[in-house]
């Protein structure tokens, strides 16, 4: 495994074994019920493989008895003919990953075997008191040929004991990494440097990579970001423009600039977002927020914020920082 990155100054984030996985279409589902139209989710696929990222992550293996398909589009259960549909017959030099949520997947039976399927990479998101059943899930798309990962997600308001025996349960799953989420972008750089230490640790003990998927409530998304890569995270998340729940993501673009690595190539990824992302913006409203920054600073689900945005109340920060701290 490799530890702390022993560059400096302009080449900190040039580490030839880091991976970057784009979850545009995934979390930016969350701001639109997975309703992206295939030109779209092309357009995206398209742009990570000329661009050079590692893996593309199409959206959810969502439960249908959970999610109405009626509600919610297809990205939201990436069925096998949907996600065909995009990568076509001759599939590109970029993995296809798929996140599947503890609780809400039916994974034994929606989760094909991978020789049956276009899909290389099963994510699980779990929280921490879920873990018993993410593991079952990880030993399951292990068996059935996937690579697999595993993000402990809201670790901002687990106890110090709990993750701690949580990343040892993760740690000897047979997940290749093991994912520090900031769940409600809540965290500081000195918090980013504390919990990589601990995961760090699990990872050299069981012979796990450690990635890092960071929101960007109080602007830190891209800093954080870096304070895990030069703390040895090796799988990194992005997406274009930033795109993804309420305030946001670690932005692909940046973190490609950052990284310093000739395999990677910006130009593939700023023709995307001029022709295909930036003109969401207004409608799907994501990016930093006053109110996103107040679930921030006070370590809460941004949900609160996004119906207050989507109310008739929108724009009156005042109000909506009175009710969040009565």
């Amino acid at each position: 495994m490799n530890g702390s990155s022993s560059s400096s100054g302009r080449w900190v984030g040039f580490r030839k074994e880091i991976k970057v996985l784009d979850c545009t279409i995934r979390d930016g589902g969350l701001m639109n019920s997975s309703r992206f139209s295939d030109e779209v989710v092309r357009a995206v696929y398209d742009a990570c493989a000329d661009a050079g990222i590692d893996c593309m992550e199409m959206g959810y293996k969502n439960s249908a008895r959970i999610y109405s398909p009626e509600k919610f589009g297809p990205w939201r259960f990436c069925k096998e003919d949907d996600v065909r549909r995009i990568v076509g017959d001759n599939k590109r030099d970029i993995k296809i990953s798929v996140m599947a949520d503890a609780e809400k997947c039916d994974y034994k039976t929606d989760i094909l075997p991978k020789s049956e399927s276009a899909i290389d990479v099963i994510r699980i998101a779990t929280y921490i008191h879920q873990i018993p059943l993410a593991i079952d899930m990880i030993n399951d798309a292990t068996q059935k040929g996937y690579e697999t990962t595993v993000n402990l997600m809201a670790i901002s308001t687990v106890r110090e004991s709990e993750l701690d025996e949580g990343l040892e349960l993760l740690g000897q799953s047979p997940a290749q990494a093991i994912y520090l989420v900031d769940s409600f972008g809540s965290l500081y750089s000195e918090q980013i440097r504390y919990m990589m230490a601990k995961y760090m640790r699990i990872a050299n003990e069981f012979g796990k990579e450690v990635g890092i998927h960071a929101h960007n409530n109080l602007q830190l998304a891209f800093s954080n970001t870096i304070e895990a890569i030069v703390a040895g995270a090796n799988m990194v998340d992005g997406t274009l423009a930033g795109l993804g729940r309420g305030a946001g993501n670690c932005p692909l673009e940046m973190l490609v600039g950052f990284l310093h690595n000739p395999k990677y190539r910006m130009r593939p990824l700023l023709e995307c977002i001029e022709k295909h992302i930036e003109p969401m913006r207004a409608k799907l409203g994501w990016g930093f927020d006053y109110p996103y920054m107040v679930t921030g600073f006070l370590n809460r689900h941004p949900k609160d914020a996004m119906e207050f945005n989507e109310s008739d109340r929108r724009g009156r920060i005042v109000e909506f920082y009175d009710e969040m701290m009565k």
